[in-house]
């Protein structure tokens, strides 16, 4: 499955748990913030899709996602980043973003 789909396929999801995903340019890695009493998820548009879906899928790890269904193939993704990061690897590694950090 393209990285584009299932970045699309996980905005939905959040939608669904009524999480906002925004997209604005910088030089800041992202992630999951609260901004006026609503949760936000905020994605660089300087970076590619599979950073932008590991933002996201960090993200979905911070929320109540266990009744959330996301597709098998969509799930894998989820599972293999969540895997990568508890075994201390940074999941963005090798993605060609312009600032990571």
């Amino acid at each position: 499955m393209k990285p584009a789909t299932v970045l699309r396929e996980l905005e939905d999801a959040l939608r669904t748990l009524d999480v906002r995903v925004r997209r604005e340019r910088g030089t800041f890695r992202g992630g999951l913030c609260t901004v006026a009493g609503r949760e936000v998820v905020v994605l660089n548009k300087l970076h590619p899709p599979e950073a932008q879906l590991v933002v996201l899928a960090e993200s979905m790890r911070e929320l109540p996602h266990d009744e959330l269904y996301l597709r098998p193939a969509v799930r894998a993704v989820v599972d293999d980043v969540w895997s990568e990061l508890d075994a201390g690897v940074d999941a963005l590694a090798g993605t060609s973003g312009e600032d990571d950090a």
